[in-house]
């Protein structure tokens, strides 16, 4: 089991953090608006202690997971993405059953896309997103994750031309 790193409070005393974990996962979905097309995704993410990055105290389940994605269409007009995201990742550990612990997620980043539906304007993207999913304890601190994630991609009425592209993704992972 990986250690917790060491950091001090103001006041001092030794504080705790949750060890870092590292991950990688597959996500696999349809954007439903406004156009249909298919989309596969090749994800790393980075899952941190939320109070290693911003120093007030938190509920202890709370992390910030940091993503790096690329990924593209599968509607046969071969166009690519990428994208870097944050996200608020919360555990339910309290409503952990044998090894299933449920957790949820929302955050936002910036995505590129080599594609553009009418009126979207812009190449260079906002990112929110929310899912919910379930982590599988394997143990020695590694998990299988699988979840349910929506996108929504647009400039965030930075362009004239602002028409945002909604997406369902399922997402299957690996944390170490």
């Amino acid at each position: 089991m990986a250690r917790p790193a060491m950091a001090y409070e103001n006041n001092g005393g030794p504080a705790q953090y949750r060890p870092t974990r590292y991950g990688v996962s597959l996500l696999v979905g349809n954007a439903y608006d406004p156009d249909n097309f298919g989309l596969v995704i090749l994800q790393g993410q980075m899952l941190v202690d939320y109070e290693r990055v911003f120093w007030h105290s938190a509920p202890e389940s709370l992390a910030l997971k940091f993503e790096a994605n690329v990924g593209m269409t599968t509607d046969g007009r071969d166009k690519s993405l990428a994208a870097l995201n944050m996200l608020a990742f919360y555990r339910f550990e309290e409503a952990t059953t044998g090894k299933w612990t449920p957790y949820i997620e929302a955050g936002i980043g910036v995505i590129y896309t080599d594609f553009r539906v009418d009126g979207q304007g812009l190449y260079f993207n906002f990112n929110p997103q929310a899912g919910f999913g379930f982590e599988y304890d394997l143990g020695s601190d590694k998990a299988m994750t699988m979840a349910l994630r929506l996108h929504h991609l647009s400039n965030g009425n930075t362009y004239k031309e602002n028409r945002g592209i909604n997406s369902a993704l399922l997402m299957i992972g690996y944390l170490f």
